[in-house]
């Protein structure tokens, strides 16, 4: 047991180091984010200037939101997990083959690097958006540490649910051959459905209703209502076992599709 931890440990590690070599881009994303986190504060602004209190939230609470989605962006997987195209094109040349002769289970080993890829982004690319906001925006922050604890654990979980997401998109690839199809799908899924655009709280009766219910709610809006302070005592475990679910839910589908595809290696150009 000792052995396989360290095995994916180290597979981890390696998803952070690698990520941390492309500097430049993690520059040049830092400044998208901070950019699109300007754009989007002034319209929320406006918006929240005709409608206070939308959805529950003050304008600070929907400012904190916007920086909160800039940061977790890439963390969360917002808008692609990071590693699916890879996954896909391994798929689609048969260098999935040697991936299956590893000495350890194909899914582990993708969580495992996705693991240390999110850890680097909250770091490299989730902090300084948010630090810049606060220095322009008076926007609302946990009340102390233990809102921030209890935050970086809904952000873990959401992470967890967004590979889930994007494991099963790669995964099509092995019927589909092509599964960029898939990809864009998901990725506007996700851009609307995660609250990336609006919270999802501000959404209108059943559509709200629903779209709170559905898995890319664990990836944005939990985490942003618990760093808001939304949920207190057995809330906030009804909040983490919402995510938990959804992710223990989504990691078994995507072993069941994994272990059908694995059965009928579909291979084209390789």
């Amino acid at each position: 047991m000792g052995h396989v931890l360290r095995l994916y440990g180290t597979v981890a590690a390696g998803g952070f180091r690698r990520h941390a070599t492309y500097r430049v881009a993690t520059a040049a994303g830092v400044f998208t984010n901070t950019v699109f986190g300007f754009i989007l504060s002034y319209t929320y602004m406006a918006l929240w200037d005709a409608r206070p209190a939308l959805g529950g939230y003050t304008q600070a609470d929907a400012l904190a939101y916007v920086w909160l989605g800039q940061g977790l962006i890439t963390v969360c997987g917002l808008m692609g997990g990071g590693f699916e195209d890879e996954l896909i094109e391994r798929i689609r040349t048969g260098d999935i083959a040697v991936d299956l002769y590893r000495p350890a289970d194909l899914q582990a080993w993708w969580f495992s690097a996705n693991l240390g890829r999110s850890a680097y982004q909250l770091l490299g690319r989730g902090v300084l958006p948010m630090l810049f906001g606060s220095l322009v925006f008076d926007f609302t922050l946990p009340a102390g540490p233990g809102t921030w604890l209890a935050f970086l654990l809904a952000v873990t979980l959401g992470s967890i649910v967004s590979f889930a997401l994007w494991y099963l998109v790669a995964m099509s690839a092995f019927w589909l051959l092509d599964g960029q199809g898939v990809v864009q799908v998901a990725w506007l899924g996700g851009l609307f459905f995660s609250g990336m655009l609006l919270p999802l709280n501000v959404f209108p009766g059943t559509l709200g209703e629903i779209a709170r219910l559905l898995p890319w709610a664990s990836l944005l809006q939990v985490p942003a209502d618990v760093y808001l302070g939304r949920y207190e005592g057995w809330a906030l475990l009804g909040a983490y076992a919402f995510q938990a679910c959804w992710a223990v839910v989504l990691l078994a589908a995507g072993r069941l599709v994994q272990t059908a595809a694995t059965r009928k290696v579909v291979v084209q150009g390789g």
